[in-house]
């Protein structure tokens, strides 16, 4: 007697399914021509539920032929949504697509891709150093890919495969102390002295700082406003002028300017460049190699935490949006233990009341 469970009859053009290998295989047809493709999984009723969803397409008159859509065309899909937002970091993200995921995924159709593909990916990343949060960008850049494909009119994809984040704790606790930053700042180029003073105090990114003009400092009001368009966040914010800040700007002022009034010249009379050339040697030769400019901001963040700075009005000089991110940004250092110890003490004595014995003596 046949195995009705595993080859159930169906009406002439319902289309069906069918056992292939350890998974299952719908069939449908469209247009007199029959199609049949994976359904990517091992359990019958979910293919079912496929087989009925394309049914359901067909009916409806919606092209749903089988995609031959590749990660690559997925990929391109992301770069243009990017393009059309006008997110600043296109060019790095179309990089690091180049790079890394078009070697091993590119040409990989996307009906294809699923757990194994993801596994596949993860390991050849950590063969290469990755760490896992630069390849969980990288798996939420495929991720948005399958969207915008599910999106699409007809859609390039049937579906958008669950894709987990991996578990990340390579966050940096890079920040620099007073001592520290002194050190440093003699070390540093003459034409990056100015934005490390400016980045270690208000913990502004490199990007925000690199293209500020003149007309946005404003030493009579004591501030820097940055425009909108300069931020991460898209949101104006306002910059302290405080501390060594002022003493550094007018060293900048007094410097033979472009047209354009950069603020932090680099070569060539051009805004300094991203790379900062010059900030790896200088902290070698500070002691403290493998420093990044960004790490500037956890050390703002701490000053004006200890300084009693309200917590909301730190987030607006930093740009942080969140408390929880800001929180992270606010390491705490050895030296901040070992002060609890005096504060703690100096608490203690004044709760304190003389014992027994000490009223004897």
């Amino acid at each position: 007697m046949p195995n009705m469970s595993r080859n159930r009859r169906r009406t002439k053009g319902a289309g069906g399914i069918r056992k292939r290998g350890k998974g299952w295989e719908i069939r449908y047809t469209v247009g007199g021509r029959e199609y049949s493709e994976s359904a990517h999984t091992n359990d019958r009723a979910m293919a079912e539920k496929l087989l009925q969803l394309k049914l359901g397409e067909i009916a409806a008159g919606r092209e749903v032929a089988p995609s031959k859509a590749t990660i690559h065309d997925l990929a391109q899909l992301v770069l243009k949504d990017y393009e059309l937002r006008g997110l600043r970091n296109m060019k790095y993200v179309e990089w690091t697509y180049n790079a890394h995921t078009k070697p091993i995924l590119g040409t990989l159709l996307a009906s294809r891709f699923g757990p194994a593909q993801v596994r596949i990916y993860i390991e050849s990343r950590r063969k290469e150093g990755a760490k896992n949060g630069t390849i969980n960008r990288e798996l939420s850049f495929l991720r948005r890919g399958f969207q915008l494909g599910y999106e699409e009119d007809p859609p390039l994809v049937r579906r958008i495969p669950a894709i987990s984040k991996l578990e990340e704790n390579n966050a940096r606790q890079g920040f620099i102390e007073q001592a520290q930053y002194e050190r440093l700042l003699s070390e540093l180029p003459e034409r990056l002295r100015a934005l490390f003073v400016v980045g270690y105090h208000v913990g502004s990114r490199v990007g925000e700082l690199r293209k500020l003009q003149w007309p946005q400092v404003d030493f009579e009001a004591g501030v820097i406003r940055l425009f909108a368009s300069q931020t991460k966040g898209k949101v104006a914010r306002t910059l302290p002028i405080y501390g060594a800040m002022e003493h550094w700007l007018r060293i900048q002022q007094a410097k033979p300017s472009t047209p354009a009034q950069w603020v932090f010249l680099g070569r060539l009379d051009r805004p300094v460049g991203a790379h900062l050339d010059g900030w790896r040697e200088a902290c070698e030769r500070a002691g403290l190699p493998g420093l990044f400019f960004h790490d500037l901001r956890r050390s703002a963040v701490r000053n004006l935490t200890r300084a009693g700075v309200p917590r909301h009005v730190a987030m607006a000089i930093t740009g942080h949006k969140t408390a929880s991110v800001f929180a992270r940004y606010d390491i705490v250092s050895e030296g901040d233990i070992v002060n609890v110890k005096k504060t703690m003490e100096e608490f203690m004595e004044a709760q304190r009341k003389p014992t027994k014995l000490e009223r004897v003596k």
